[in-house]
Protein backbone atom coordinates (compact mmCIF):
# COMPACT_ATOMS: atom_id res chain seq x y z
CA UNK A 1 0.00 0.00 0.00
CA UNK A 2 1.45 3.43 -0.90
CA UNK A 3 2.14 5.80 1.97
CA UNK A 4 -0.07 8.90 2.28
CA UNK A 5 1.40 12.19 1.11
CA UNK A 6 0.23 15.79 1.44
CA UNK A 7 -1.11 15.53 -2.10
CA UNK A 8 -2.85 12.21 -1.48
CA UNK A 9 -3.36 11.67 2.26
CA UNK A 10 -5.30 8.79 3.72
CA UNK A 11 -8.87 9.71 4.56
CA UNK A 12 -8.30 9.65 8.33
CA UNK A 13 -5.01 11.52 7.98
CA UNK A 14 -6.74 14.33 6.07
CA UNK A 15 -9.01 15.11 9.01
CA UNK A 16 -6.09 15.19 11.43
CA UNK A 17 -4.07 17.37 9.04
CA UNK A 18 -6.96 19.83 8.86
CA UNK A 19 -7.32 19.96 12.63
CA UNK A 20 -3.60 20.51 13.09
CA UNK A 21 -3.68 23.23 10.44
CA UNK A 22 -6.63 24.88 12.20
CA UNK A 23 -4.75 24.75 15.50
CA UNK A 24 -1.81 26.68 14.06
CA UNK A 25 -3.40 28.99 11.51
CA UNK A 26 -6.26 30.15 13.74
CA UNK A 27 -3.89 30.82 16.64
CA UNK A 28 -1.77 32.92 14.30
CA UNK A 29 -4.46 34.96 12.55
CA UNK A 30 -7.83 34.29 14.18
CA UNK A 31 -10.91 32.31 13.17
CA UNK A 32 -12.68 34.98 11.11
CA UNK A 33 -9.55 35.73 9.07
CA UNK A 34 -8.94 32.05 8.28
CA UNK A 35 -10.51 30.68 5.11
CA UNK A 36 -11.25 27.12 4.10
CA UNK A 37 -8.81 27.55 1.23
CA UNK A 38 -6.04 28.54 3.66
CA UNK A 39 -6.75 25.56 5.89
CA UNK A 40 -6.67 23.18 2.92
CA UNK A 41 -3.39 24.66 1.72
CA UNK A 42 -1.82 24.44 5.17
CA UNK A 43 -3.02 20.85 5.59
CA UNK A 44 -2.05 19.81 2.07
CA UNK A 45 -5.53 18.46 1.27
CA UNK A 46 -8.19 19.28 -1.29
CA UNK A 47 -11.31 21.28 -0.61
CA UNK A 48 -13.25 18.11 -1.36
CA UNK A 49 -11.44 16.41 1.51
CA UNK A 50 -12.39 19.33 3.77
CA UNK A 51 -16.08 19.06 2.98
CA UNK A 52 -15.95 15.29 3.30
CA UNK A 53 -15.05 15.71 6.98
CA UNK A 54 -16.72 19.02 7.87
CA UNK A 55 -19.97 20.42 6.55
CA UNK A 56 -18.68 23.99 6.92
CA UNK A 57 -16.06 26.13 8.62
CA UNK A 58 -18.10 26.31 11.84
CA UNK A 59 -18.11 22.51 12.11
CA UNK A 60 -14.34 22.61 11.72
CA UNK A 61 -14.19 25.19 14.52
CA UNK A 62 -16.09 22.91 16.91
CA UNK A 63 -13.92 19.93 16.01
CA UNK A 64 -10.74 22.00 16.35
CA UNK A 65 -11.70 23.12 19.86
CA UNK A 66 -12.44 19.54 20.89
CA UNK A 67 -9.18 18.37 19.26
CA UNK A 68 -7.33 21.05 21.21
CA UNK A 69 -8.87 19.85 24.46
CA UNK A 70 -7.98 16.23 23.75
CA UNK A 71 -4.39 16.80 22.62
CA UNK A 72 -3.48 19.35 25.27
CA UNK A 73 -5.14 17.14 27.89
CA UNK A 74 -2.79 14.31 26.99
CA UNK A 75 0.17 16.71 26.97
CA UNK A 76 -0.55 18.06 30.46
CA UNK A 77 -1.38 14.64 31.84
CA UNK A 78 2.16 13.54 31.11
CA UNK A 79 3.83 16.73 32.35
CA UNK A 80 6.32 16.65 35.27
CA UNK A 81 4.34 18.94 37.58
CA UNK A 82 2.39 15.91 38.82
CA UNK A 83 5.47 14.43 40.52
CA UNK A 84 5.79 16.34 43.85
CA UNK A 85 4.28 14.55 46.86
CA UNK A 86 2.85 17.75 48.37
CA UNK A 87 -0.33 18.85 46.53
CA UNK A 88 0.51 22.55 46.96
CA UNK A 89 3.91 21.91 45.40
CA UNK A 90 2.09 20.27 42.48
CA UNK A 91 -0.01 23.39 42.00
CA UNK A 92 3.08 25.61 42.11
CA UNK A 93 4.88 23.20 39.77
CA UNK A 94 1.96 23.56 37.34
CA UNK A 95 2.54 27.31 37.25
CA UNK A 96 6.27 26.76 36.74
CA UNK A 97 5.52 24.33 33.91
CA UNK A 98 3.21 26.81 32.20
CA UNK A 99 6.00 29.37 32.47
CA UNK A 100 8.51 26.93 30.97
CA UNK A 101 6.52 26.31 27.79
CA UNK A 102 6.21 29.97 26.81
CA UNK A 103 8.39 30.61 23.78
CA UNK A 104 9.12 33.60 21.58
CA UNK A 105 6.44 32.95 18.94
CA UNK A 106 3.08 34.16 20.26
CA UNK A 107 0.93 31.81 18.21
CA UNK A 108 2.87 28.77 19.38
CA UNK A 109 2.03 29.13 23.08
CA UNK A 110 -1.28 30.98 23.12
CA UNK A 111 -4.52 29.07 23.50
CA UNK A 112 -6.66 28.02 20.55
CA UNK A 113 -9.68 27.59 22.80
CA UNK A 114 -9.25 31.09 24.20
CA UNK A 115 -8.90 32.58 20.73
CA UNK A 116 -12.03 30.80 19.54
CA UNK A 117 -14.04 31.76 22.64
CA UNK A 118 -13.21 35.45 22.25
CA UNK A 119 -14.15 35.51 18.58
CA UNK A 120 -17.18 33.24 18.45
CA UNK A 121 -19.04 33.36 21.78
CA UNK A 122 -21.90 35.24 20.09
CA UNK A 123 -21.45 34.73 16.36
CA UNK A 124 -21.00 30.94 16.58
CA UNK A 125 -22.03 29.81 20.06
CA UNK A 126 -21.48 26.14 19.22
CA UNK A 127 -17.77 26.92 18.74
CA UNK A 128 -17.71 29.00 21.90
CA UNK A 129 -19.25 26.10 23.82
CA UNK A 130 -16.60 23.70 22.50
CA UNK A 131 -13.89 26.17 23.48
CA UNK A 132 -15.45 26.37 26.93
CA UNK A 133 -15.31 22.60 27.28
CA UNK A 134 -11.59 22.70 26.61
CA UNK A 135 -10.84 25.58 28.99
CA UNK A 136 -13.06 24.47 31.87
CA UNK A 137 -12.06 20.86 31.36
CA UNK A 138 -8.41 21.77 31.80
CA UNK A 139 -9.17 23.91 34.84
CA UNK A 140 -10.95 20.95 36.44
CA UNK A 141 -7.75 18.90 36.30
CA UNK A 142 -6.27 21.22 38.96
CA UNK A 143 -9.14 20.96 41.43
CA UNK A 144 -8.06 17.77 43.20
CA UNK A 145 -4.58 19.11 44.00
CA UNK A 146 -5.96 22.44 45.18
CA UNK A 147 -8.57 20.71 47.36
CA UNK A 148 -5.90 18.41 48.85
CA UNK A 149 -3.66 21.41 49.57
CA UNK A 150 -6.56 23.19 51.30
CA UNK A 151 -7.33 20.12 53.40
CA UNK A 152 -3.69 19.56 54.35
CA UNK A 153 -3.40 23.14 55.58
CA UNK A 154 -6.85 23.46 57.12
CA UNK A 155 -7.85 26.25 54.75
CA UNK A 156 -11.48 27.14 54.16
CA UNK A 157 -13.33 30.32 53.40
CA UNK A 158 -15.26 32.11 50.71
CA UNK A 159 -13.52 30.34 47.87
CA UNK A 160 -13.34 26.81 46.55
CA UNK A 161 -10.83 24.61 44.78
CA UNK A 162 -12.93 24.92 41.62
CA UNK A 163 -12.94 28.73 41.75
CA UNK A 164 -9.17 28.91 42.23
CA UNK A 165 -8.65 26.41 39.40
CA UNK A 166 -10.73 28.65 37.14
CA UNK A 167 -8.75 31.69 38.31
CA UNK A 168 -5.52 30.11 37.09
CA UNK A 169 -7.06 30.00 33.63
CA UNK A 170 -8.29 33.59 33.95
CA UNK A 171 -4.71 34.68 34.58
CA UNK A 172 -3.34 32.60 31.71
CA UNK A 173 -5.95 33.71 29.18
CA UNK A 174 -5.52 37.34 30.24
CA UNK A 175 -1.77 36.98 29.93
CA UNK A 176 -2.17 35.63 26.40
CA UNK A 177 -4.34 38.61 25.42
CA UNK A 178 -1.84 41.08 26.88
CA UNK A 179 1.04 39.31 25.16
CA UNK A 180 -0.76 39.64 21.83
CA UNK A 181 -1.65 43.28 22.47
CA UNK A 182 1.88 44.16 23.51
CA UNK A 183 3.63 41.73 21.12
CA UNK A 184 5.60 40.59 24.16
CA UNK A 185 5.63 37.03 25.59
CA UNK A 186 7.05 38.48 28.81
CA UNK A 187 3.54 39.64 29.66
CA UNK A 188 2.56 36.02 30.33
CA UNK A 189 5.61 35.46 32.54
CA UNK A 190 4.65 38.55 34.52
CA UNK A 191 1.07 37.30 34.97
CA UNK A 192 2.26 33.88 36.11
CA UNK A 193 4.70 35.43 38.57
CA UNK A 194 1.81 37.31 40.17
CA UNK A 195 -0.33 34.16 40.17
CA UNK A 196 2.40 32.28 42.03
CA UNK A 197 2.70 35.05 44.62
CA UNK A 198 -1.07 35.07 45.07
CA UNK A 199 -1.29 31.32 45.63
CA UNK A 200 1.62 31.37 48.06
CA UNK A 201 -0.14 34.10 50.03
CA UNK A 202 -3.43 32.16 50.02
CA UNK A 203 -1.67 29.13 51.48
CA UNK A 204 0.89 31.14 53.46
CA UNK A 205 3.64 29.20 51.71
CA UNK A 206 7.23 30.37 51.98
Amino acid sequence: MPRPTKQDPERGAARTRLLEAARDVIRRQGFAATSVDQLCAAAGVTKGAFFHHFKDKAALGVAAADFWGETTGAFFEGAPYHRPADPLERVLAYIAFRRSIIGDELFEFTCLAGTLAQETYESAPEIGAAAGRAIFGHAATLEADIAAAMAARGISGGWTAASLARHTQTVLQGGFVLAKAGQDPQMVHESLDHLERYIRLLFQAA
